[in-house]
């Protein structure tokens, strides 16, 4: 894919110039995706009691192929448990293609978007004191370097299909942990 664009670039700005090319650019960026190579992944945490049992799960989605991943913990928390989907999730990929996460933890979207940089300048330390789940977030920081990701919050129980299959993953995980 990554070959085709650049062929396609290369077509337009040697007959029409920069500008053409610039704004094939410019409209590949509006559309709120990456390529239509890239995986897909939706994820969601689930926890009974906070801390409690709890469950995770993510459907990723590649070339019209889904798989559905899913865990848990017998005592963790809903934090946990979100970030745990994500990290599993890049874990599992098998290639160097970009990414493109959607998550309804504001938690997950917000620390890996912005609250990270601050944390890590301040050596893992956010104003409040030593940073929650810190060994997970250097996970996750290390599996975001090895991608080109892009990261997308989604409402939760709105109804968004693929959201709603992370989240019934992550619930009959939380279920499964409380039974057992």
């Amino acid at each position: 894919m990554l070959f085709h664009t650049l062929t396609v670039l290369a077509i337009l700005f040697a007959k029409f110039g920069f500008f053409a090319a610039f704004l094939s650019v410019r409209n590949q960026q509006k559309n709120n995706t990456l390529s239509i190579e890239s995986v897909e992944i939706y994820t969601d945490g689930a926890c009974s009691g906070n801390p409690g049992p709890g469950g995770w799960g993510a459907v990723l989605r590649w070339r019209g192929k889904e798989k559905e991943i899913a865990g848990g913990d017998k005592s963790t928390t809903n934090n946990r448990m979100e970030l745990t989907a994500v990290i599993r999730a890049l874990e599992s990929l098998n290639r160097d293609v970009p990414v493109e996460v959607w998550s309804d933890s504001t938690y997950v979207i917000k620390g890996i978007t912005e609250w990270i940089h601050g944390w890590k300048k301040r050596g893992w330390k956010r104003k409040g004191g030593e940073v929650l789940n810190v060994e997970l977030w250097k996970q996750l920081d290390e599996l975001s370097h090895r991608y080109q990701i892009k990261w997308h919050w989604v409402k939760g129980h709105a109804g968004h299909p693929l959201n709603e299959r992370a989240d019934r993953l992550a619930v009959e995980q939380t279920e499964l942990m409380r039974q057992g």
